[in-house]
């Protein structure tokens, strides 16, 4: 950590030095506003010990100019002049802390560490925003996605296994890439393996490797997936469609990391960090003995599940902005914009393709709009004449009536409110129920909070 000291007095800058470099600092030292904002532009510094009253600038306008270079930059203020005043007006432009002189040694210390450990903690923060921002259609407002994220970056820094779940095109995929950047493995391999579209008899050597002659076709040795991605993260999607002799190889690389490729003898030994994910029902799988119990339980370590589109419309509007703006300058189109009648029929249809189905629906208006408005006509038919959701069918093995209705009626509770910009009152009206009544629907099945005024 590099530490800057801005005094005009020599004898303080050097016992401020030497005390800092006895703690393992790297030290800075400047007699000048103009000599300390000049170090700043030249180095990358991590905390400013500044003395309010310098010889050619007040220090509370050096402390101003640091915070305008580097808004994340430590300032501890030291000054003979101790008053509540300077202390607060320090504050306020953003001090770290406030010393006065004669300070002791160790109060100097213990603030400078305690200084530099919120920059670490605001750096880290910095970079986790950055990589998560980086993620190209991981895009959300709704209460119901964010928590969804935290648990990604409570659980992306540990090595555990995670299972993703949700139908098809949530986004589970996009999910695993992004607990990969925010982990220490980051930095190294990221594969995807379908396992769904990978032929059964094909799959077992496509994931651990094989040796010249294992079988017709094997004319050389050939590295697996599994060591592709050593020291990094593999996702396995469509992982219930795996067969159960692959699956008991699968057990062995989770439990001892390590496998053999078809037809060799050699072990391999890897460090792979397995995120799965499927839309299949695991449990019930489990439950008929298509699907290991004990590697449901080693995959199953964390599990996220990614709620439906219909479950989360506050994202839509944003979903749609961000898909615009890549399909618009993908066609030289970046003027584009959905007019209102067209958003609200994308925030009132149930969506059975989730995020990938809007993305294809913003994507086809984009390439078919002769100007710069998209409306309603620009959308396919499904989408303007829906047939019924999934609340109104049957499935073969029959549902929980309770749960189905309940389903149903949150969808059209969060559809009204997107619509009615979160005004329970317009909600309430376009339901043609009680302002009471929706309230409590609301509080009973769990919504978000929504804001209640105009």
């Amino acid at each position: 950590m590099r530490i800057q000291i801005i005094d005009d007095e020599p004898v303080l800058q050097d016992v401020l030095a030497t005390l800092l470099r006895r703690e393992g600092f790297q030290v800075l030292q400047a007699g000048t506003a103009a000599e300390g904002l000049r170090q700043a532009e030249e180095v990358e510094i991590d905390l400013v010990l500044l003395d309010l009253m310098l010889p050619d600038k007040p220090g509370l306008e050096v402390l101003k100019d640091l915070k305008a270079r580097d808004p994340e930059i430590v300032v501890v203020v030291i000054t003979a002049y101790s008053s509540v005043e300077t202390a607060i007006a320090a504050m306020r432009e953003g001090a770290f802390h406030y010393i006065a002189k004669p300070f002791k040694n160790q109060e100097v210390v213990l603030t400078v560490r305690k200084g530099l450990e919120q920059r670490r903690l605001r750096t880290e923060n910095r970079d986790l925003r950055q990589r998560l921002e980086g993620l190209g259609t991981l895009v959300w407002r709704s209460q119901l996605m964010e928590r969804v994220i935290e648990l990604v970056r409570r659980a992306a820094p540990s090595r555990s296994n995670i299972l993703l779940t949700g139908e098809s095109g949530t986004g589970k995929e996009l999910l695993a890439r992004a607990i990969h950047q925010l982990s220490p493995r980051a930095e190294v391999s990221f594969v995807v393996v379908n396992t769904g579209s990978v032929p059964t008899d094909l799959l077992e050597s496509t994931l651990f490797g094989h040796v010249r002659g294992a079988f017709t076709g094997a004319v050389a040795n050939r590295r697996g997936l599994f060591e592709v991605a050593d020291g990094g993260t593999i996702f396995l999607d469509e992982i219930g469609t795996i067969i159960p002799p692959t699956q008991a190889k699968l057990l062995r690389v989770i439990q001892e990391r390590e496998f053999i490729p078809v037809g060799g003898e050699q072990t391999i030994k890897v460090d792979v960090r397995i995120i799965a994910a499927t839309n299949a029902d695991l449990n019930r799988m489990v439950a008929d003995g298509s699907f290991r119990e004990d590697l449901f339980y080693r995959l199953n370590v964390i599990t996220i599940e990614l709620p439906p589109l219909r479950s989360r419309r506050e994202d839509i509007p944003a979903l749609t902005t961000h898909f615009l703006r890549r399909y618009g300058a993908e066609n030289r189109k970046p003027s584009l914009a959905l007019t209102p009648h067209a958003l609200d029929v994308l925030v009132g249809y149930h969506w059975p393709g989730n995020v990938r189905q809007l993305e294809n629906v913003i994507e086809r208006a984009v390439v078919l709009c002769p100007g710069d408005a998209i409306d309603a006509d620009l959308l396919p038919s499904e989408v303007l004449s829906p047939r019924p959701g999934p609340a109104t069918q049957l499935p073969a093995d029959g549902l929980d009536l309770k749960d189905a209705v309940n389903g149903y009626t949150r969808s059209l509770i969060e559809a009204s409110l997107a619509r009615c910009g979160g005004v329970q009152r317009r909600a309430a009206q376009m339901l043609r129920v009680r302002p009471s009544t929706l309230n409590e629907m609301i509080r009973r099945l769990g919504i978000a909070a929504v804001e209640e005024t105009e």
